[in-house]
């Protein structure tokens, strides 16, 4: 495990909860609102995969021919405050704010970028909305890696408030999940590797 602290790799992430720094990195995103796992989101997020694959070799830096896909959720202004371990809980999640996201390389610019979304309109269904480059900058996290369905998520993030609890943590941001195996809405979930990822003051 990383010491306290220590910027960790981004695709990493321990089973049990940790404190690490996550480093800076570039994005490929597009915004969405509204329950994950309908049609739209899933519309963005085959959407934006597309797009990434039609970006020149030199901005591609996904390990495999399969983006890593990560998505932030917060929920708006006028909603409940939630720490970590209530984050699905404490409001309807019909209201959550989302960021779908994959990475890219520091140097990839906006003309790539318009010029991938055009190419990848023509194989993938354009769900419309602003595909932008995005960047989250070096920060405190804890972060645990979930193994298994997205349902089972709660027990872990619990593990994971109380975690950030113990230390005098409390969320600072959006929730971050960074999915570690590709999925649509027909992959069975079992095997999936998420890493649990907040940001944290």
């Amino acid at each position: 495990m990383p010491e306290p602290g220590a910027i960790t790799s981004h695709l990493a992430a321990a089973d049990t909860p940790e404190l690490v720094r996550a480093p800076e990195a570039t994005f490929l995103s597009v915004g969405g609102s509204g329950r994950p796992g309908t049609e739209a989101f899933y519309r963005k997020m085959a959407f934006v995969t597309a797009v990434e694959a039609s970006l020149p070799g030199a901005a591609r830096i996904s390990p495999s021919d399969a983006c890593v896909i990560e998505i932030l959720y917060w929920y708006p202004k006028q909603a409940e405050s939630v720490e970590i371990e209530d984050f699905y809980t404490g409001n309807s999640i019909d209201l959550l704010e989302y960021r779908i996201t994959t990475r890219v390389a520091d140097s990839t610019t906006h003309n790539a970028v318009v010029s991938a979304r055009r190419d990848a309109a023509g194989r993938a269904d354009d769900p419309g909305g602003e595909v932008e480059l995005f960047t989250l900058p070096e920060s405190l996290v804890v972060q645990v890696m979930h193994h298994g369905p997205f349902k089972d998520e709660f027990e872990t993030l619990a593990r994971l408030g109380a975690f950030a609890r113990d230390r005098g943590l409390r969320r600072s941001g959006p929730h971050r999940e960074i999915h570690i195996d590709p999925f649509t809405a027909q992959t069975p979930q079992d095997a999936l590797r998420t890493i649990l990822r907040d940001p944290v003051a």
